[in-house]
């Protein structure tokens, strides 16, 4: 469970494919510092909003790292598989039990790869229609793992006021026009669905 307040931008180092027992995917070795502290091997960081487990770490000339096996389904549903070495990504340990809930509740599980249609600091985020129904005017969604408030909501689009801090400290601060970026919407909204659904059937 994550919060969706970035602790670190890291740098992705390296993107290597690899076959494991689960088949084919990529191994990413990502600069970062802060999200190594307490975190040891099997541990969960969310990376761009994606939960993965940490399967290495180490230091290189100076430089710490950690390493992070991707699966073909993570590749295929979220932008784990676009990232390069040099990109940025947003970092964040698991919430602690007692820790104050700077954002909202946060899985890590991306539902779909939406795209920025304006950028920061007047954000626009298209997203797939089916997904609208979970947004509520200054409801909560997460976008590449940043917990935001969310209004001005379209059949497919909705708008984030992104503050110079938010703007600076993760990677909203540099995705232009056209960037693609995870997405989770709110789980209690899905939960309520859920819920509901036997008592709403024709």
């Amino acid at each position: 469970m994550f919060t969706g307040i970035v602790e670190e931008l890291g740098t992705v180092m390296s993107s290597t494919p690899v076959t494991t027992e689960w088949g084919p995917g990529v191994r990413l070795r990502i600069e970062a510092s802060t999200v190594l502290e307490g975190s040891e091997l099997g541990a969960s960081i969310a990376v761009n909003g994606c939960c993965l487990t940490l399967v290495d770490q180490g230091t290189s000339e100076g430089t710490s790292w950690w390493d992070t096996d991707v699966s073909e389904e993570t590749l295929q549903r979220t932008t784990t598989g676009a990232l390069n070495p040099g990109d940025r990504v947003n970092l964040e340990r698991p919430m602690a039990l007692g820790d104050r809930l700077g954002g909202h509740m946060v899985l890590g599980h991306v539902d779909a790869v939406g795209e920025v249609v304006s950028p920061a600091p007047d954000l626009v985020v298209r997203v797939p229609r089916h997904l609208m129904r979970y947004l509520v005017e200054k409801g909560s969604v997460t976008v590449d793992g940043i917990s935001l408030t969310a209004f001005d909501l379209t059949d497919d689009t909705f708008r984030v006021a992104v503050i110079p801090h938010t703007a600076e400290v993760t990677t909203l601060g540099f995705r232009p026009t056209g960037s693609r970026v995870n997405l989770e919407m709110d789980v209690l909204a899905k939960h309520i669905e859920r819920l509901v659904q036997p008592h709403t059937a024709d």
